[in-house]
């Protein structure tokens, strides 16, 4: 927000933060085992709470600047909020989504959602994904070979098929709402619209990244139990602290209804090659991504043998 408002080059402030300091942050802050908590309470409560909440103001403050004066630099601000709707909201809305339906938390996790035009993503993510994970059906898992392009192109469309099959009446009544929204938007003027657009697609690009990331080249048969060694993880700290330990995601699969701040590592999962931030610039280039994935891939192979 701070950014938005200063205007300028400062506008892209997310883009150098994220893609610009936090690999650089990730390798150096090294990896970390511990997954115990230093105290309980409420504070983990607040944590995730504010992070969804500051969602939506983020994007009006966005739209708000673009309705005001038009500047080309809007769209470097388009992009930055959209990293942070991918980065922040996605995470938050997957943590809250999985909290009790009709919640205040299960609602605000919708608002995320719609602010980037995936409100079919908890009923996919919850009622799909979490019972295919690491299969062939699995519309988010990709198989060995398969680039972060192709599969941005192919996971969407089969995403939305699955969520209509598992709710219908949910999927009809979140894309009534999505269209609304983006009605009212085209009203009120198209670059406010287009700007709403952008983040949207760049956020949702960031969560099928990090789909891609987790689950890439390993797979479970029809029938096959599921276990930690079919979701990739990484231990990296700085990823683990900005994700709200989402890189700890076979922990996550193994009982989805654990909170973020007490999930565990497992020994009998594969480690990514690098944490997050640095695993995004490694998947824009398919051959250098695939390489380092086999390689680390053989170690954990060697390593349980």
């Amino acid at each position: 927000m701070a950014g938005i408002f200063a205007g300028g080059w400062l506008m892209g402030a997310t883009i150098y933060l994220a893609l610009g300091i936090y690999p650089f942050l990730d390798l150096i802050a090294g990896k970390s085992s511990e997954t115990d908590p230093l105290e309980e309470g409420k504070a983990f409560n607040y944590i995730v709470h504010i992070h969804a909440i500051f969602v939506p103001i983020v994007v009006i403050v966005l739209l708000y600047a673009a309705y005001q004066e038009y500047s080309s630099f809007i769209w470097l601000a388009a992009i930055s909020v959209g990293l942070s709707s991918g980065a922040s909201g996605i995470v938050t809305a997957h943590e809250l989504g999985h909290r009790r339906p009709r919640s205040a938390s299960w609602w605000l996790s919708r608002l995320d959602l719609m602010c980037v035009l995936y409100l079919h993503f908890t009923v996919e993510h919850n009622h799909t994904h979490h019972k295919h994970w690491a299969r062939p059906r699995d519309p988010t898992s990709s198989p060995w070979g398969r680039n972060v392009y192709f599969h941005f192109l192919r996971t969407i469309p089969l995403q939305l098929k699955g969520a209509y099959r598992a709710r219908p009446r949910d999927f009809r009544y979140s894309m009534l709402v999505q269209a609304c929204l983006l009605l009212l938007l085209a009203i009120i003027s198209p670059i406010v619209l287009g700007v709403f657009l952008v983040q949207a697609f760049v956020a949702v690009f960031l969560l099928e990244f990090v789909n891609y990331l987790q689950h890439h080249g390993l797979v479970r048969e029809d029938g096959e139990r599921a276990n930690a060694s079919h979701a990739w993880e990484s231990r990296h700290r700085w990823s683990r602290w900005t994700l709200l330990e989402l890189p700890l995601h076979p922990s996550h699969h193994l009982k989805s209804s654990t909170p973020y701040q007490r999930l565990d590592a497992h020994d009998e999962s594969p480690q990514l090659p690098n944490g997050y931030y640095v695993m995004f610039w490694t998947a824009l280039i398919p051959p250098l991504f695939h390489y380092r994935m086999k390689k680390s891939y053989q170690q954990y192979k060697q390593h349980i043998s």
